[in-house]
């Protein structure tokens, strides 16, 4: 199944700011490292740079879902580096490779929801707990970098053979 890459997103590094909410940039190189120019705290931190966790994929139609459930959710607020169209959340499963432009990743793991999506400005604590129930299960997909390039909006993104 093809797909798009919607936009690519990333968050410089700020001094005690977290990974979210991210901008968009067009083009971007990705390494094994994930996009340049991106900084995740929790990753760098906590995980020393975990190669399975270099990029995280987002479903267009998974935010789109999740408008129409009253979330006001824009491609980047949940942290994800590629924003995808036309794949389902859950073609996206571990294990399974894919070409976006001259990147070719794998997915790794799925993104379990944490508190640091309180810091949304529509979700913040009273409505957090009720946010990271609803986004069980489709807060998007971790995957590791097999061959670095740069991808730009707008270039497909296909299945391949692993």
């Amino acid at each position: 199944m093809a797909g798009v890459v919607k936009q690519i997103n990333v968050k410089p590094h700020v001094e005690g700011e977290h990974g979210l909410q991210k901008k968009p940039v067009n083009p971007a190189r990705v390494t094994q490292s994930g996009v340049e120019g991106d900084f995740n705290l929790y990753r760098h931190e906590e995980l020393r740079d975990d190669p399975d966790q270099a990029l995280l994929i987002m479903p267009e139609e998974t935010l789109l879902r999740l408008n129409s459930e009253g979330w006001p959710i824009r491609a980047g607020d949940l942290g994800e580096n590629f924003t995808t169209s036309g794949i389902p959340y859950d073609d996206f499963g571990v294990g399974k490779t894919f070409i976006a432009g001259g990147v070719r990743f794998q997915i790794s793991k799925p993104c379990n929801p944490c508190e640091n999506l309180y810091l949304l400005p529509y979700v913040g604590e009273d409505k957090g707990p009720g946010f990271l129930k609803v986004m069980l299960g489709r807060r998007g997909w971790y995957a590791r970098v097999l061959e670095a390039g740069q991808v730009s909006a707008g270039d497909p993104i296909e299945e391949v053979p692993g």
